[in-house]
């Protein structure tokens, strides 16, 4: 059996990838990954559809078991761990937010706790509330009453309700108009730090990553192919598919600024 990196694991680490692979029929989705996430750190995950993003992130709270390798939080197997504690540690937010909608909001918030054995009491729910920037009188609103963005932030307050160390996010502003997506990703950005969460990303917009993320991980046919921070991967680093990925907002804002200038009056 392989045995966790202890040097990984002493730089501190919360969550860390040992040659982790994970296929469906004769596609592999994941391979052969190797890498550590540290306590504290905003991980945005990017690539392609079809490179294995969620796949990926989806082996961290046993939604996908890998096929081989091992993923370790805080040094311990996830594989060993129960799955309801495990989700209790882990708050997971995705794009289809997933609202039950037959349970107002409070309920939807409180889930992961009551499935978890204890209660989420009406103040807790205030206290999520708020932290998602919506009043307690949402408390008692169901899903249908709700607009996408509120969905979405109500997804965002049911992961935090159990203090998770870590936040997984696959896609989660994918539905949402610009808009409401860049208050929410902003919003989401804030709590990451107000809370000290170490937070993994799951996203296809290049330029989103580089607003949000300290790190940022490019993947490929299954594999990470650069692992870079934003300000290296804007100065040219991290090879020809990240560049690649780098270029769509360069090139959008380089177009932006030319319009701009064009529709300046002249001095």
């Amino acid at each position: 059996m392989e045995q966790p990196s202890n040097s990984l694991l002493e730089r501190g680490s919360l969550l860390e990838f040992v040659n982790v692979s994970k296929a469906f029929a004769d596609t592999i989705a994941v391979d052969a990954v190797s890498c550590a996430i540290a306590a504290g750190c905003f991980v945005a995950l990017v690539g392609a559809s079809g490179s294995g993003k969620s796949s990926l992130l989806k082996t961290v709270n046993r939604l996908g078991d890998p096929d081989r390798g091992r993923v370790l939080l805080a040094g311990e197997d996830v594989h060993d761990a129960a799955p309801a504690m495990l989700r209790r540690r882990i708050g997971y937010v995705f794009q289809g937010v997933g609202l039950f909608p037959h349970m107002n909001v409070a309920e939807n918030i409180g889930i992961g706790p009551r499935l978890a054995g204890t209660r989420a009491t009406a103040g807790r729910i205030a206290q999520l509330l708020e932290l998602v920037e919506l009043d307690n009188s949402y408390a008692g609103r169901m899903p249908h009453e709700l607009s996408g963005g509120q969905r979405q932030r109500i997804g965002v307050a049911r992961a935090l309700a159990g203090n998770p160390q870590l936040l997984l996010m696959d896609e989660p502003f994918g539905a949402l108009d610009p808009l409401t997506r860049d208050g929410l990703g902003k919003r989401v950005r804030a709590l990451h730090d107000q809370l000290h969460l170490t937070t993994m990303m799951v996203t296809h917009d290049m330029a989103e990553a580089l607003l949000l993320a300290d790190r940022i991980l490019v993947m490929d046919s299954g594999r990470i192919v650069a692992d870079e921070t934003p300000r290296s991967l804007l100065a040219g680093a991290g090879g020809p598919i990240a560049q690649a990925m780098v270029s769509v907002p360069r090139e959008q804002a380089e177009a932006l600024a030319r319009m701009a200038n064009i529709d300046r009056p002249p001095a």
